[in-house]
């Protein structure tokens, strides 16, 4: 019978000679999207046979890189503090957040900031009211681009999102989400054109969101800004004006930022 130290030393040849290589083996195992994990399949997607696979969770977990929910895993929180320490994210978020919050006292209805992550959406800021906390979104948490109004706008506008999402499977989260490939080109070049993204009841039942791109330094996007809220609220003529007012404001902020000097 083979032992998990059997498989080590079979694959060992295959693998980082570091812990740190392995470490970020097991990390990268999360890029397809998967949120939680279990061990043979954090094992199987890294390469990582299951025996170190294990031994390394555990330092991750203590780490706080990787959390642990009774047999899964999935990063942890530390990573996303840690990524909002990157200089372009850091950056984003704190010439945005003021921003954000004025659209929200103006619209009164839920504000995402997200940039595109694989095939999901990665929601960095999120202004919403009481009433509001309870949506489907969480700051560091992520969704299917290919239904979100944040994500359609990435997908349709940043290089080599649309030829990725051509051939990429779609996740399904209600009965409205976008199924077909060929409807989500179709969708996209409708995007492109219009310059905004609007999705009805793909992400949650009953809501809807309103979606336009952020561009940084050089005219290229960096990021996406939405408007949430039941679907009665969610007005294209009422709200995409201020959407596109509010990713304006964040685009002259973002280039004097990148000024020398302009701390």
């Amino acid at each position: 019978m083979e032992t998990y130290a059997d498989q080590d030393t079979a694959t060992s040849d295959l693998l980082p000679n570091s812990v740190l290589g392995k470490a970020q083996l097991l990390l990268a195992a999360f890029e397809s999207g998967a949120v939680r994990l279990r061990l043979s399949e954090l094992s199987r997607r890294s390469g990582v046979p299951k025996a170190s696979a294990y031994r390394l969770a555990q330092e991750l977990v203590r780490w706080g890189l990787l959390d642990r929910h009774e047999e899964t895993y999935q990063l942890g929180m530390r990573l996303f503090h840690l990524g909002q320490r990157v200089p372009a994210s850091a950056v984003l978020r704190s010439v945005a957040h003021p921003l954000l919050t004025d659209l929200f006292t103006r619209t009164r209805t839920t504000i995402h900031l997200a940039v595109l992550d694989d095939a999901h959406v990665l929601f960095l800021e999120k202004i919403a009211g009481e009433a509001n906390v309870l949506t489907h979104s969480q700051v560091g948490g992520r969704l299917p681009a290919s239904c979100t109004a944040t994500g359609k706008v990435l997908l349709a506008t940043v290089t080599g999102a649309r030829e990725y999402s051509a051939g990429a499977d779609l996740a399904v989260l209600t009965e409205q989400s976008v199924r077909s490939p060929d409807v989500l080109r179709r969708q996209l070049l409708i995007v492109r054109q219009q310059g905004y993204a609007h999705e009805v009841g793909e992400v949650r039942p009953g809501y809807a969101s309103l979606a336009v791109p952020v561009a940084g330094p050089g005219a290229t996007t960096c990021a996406a800004l939405s408007t949430t809220a039941p679907i009665s609220e969610v007005s294209v003529e009422r709200l995409l004006p201020a959407l596109r007012t509010t990713a304006s404001r964040i685009t002259r902020a973002l280039e004097a930022a990148a000024m020398p000097g302009v701390h």
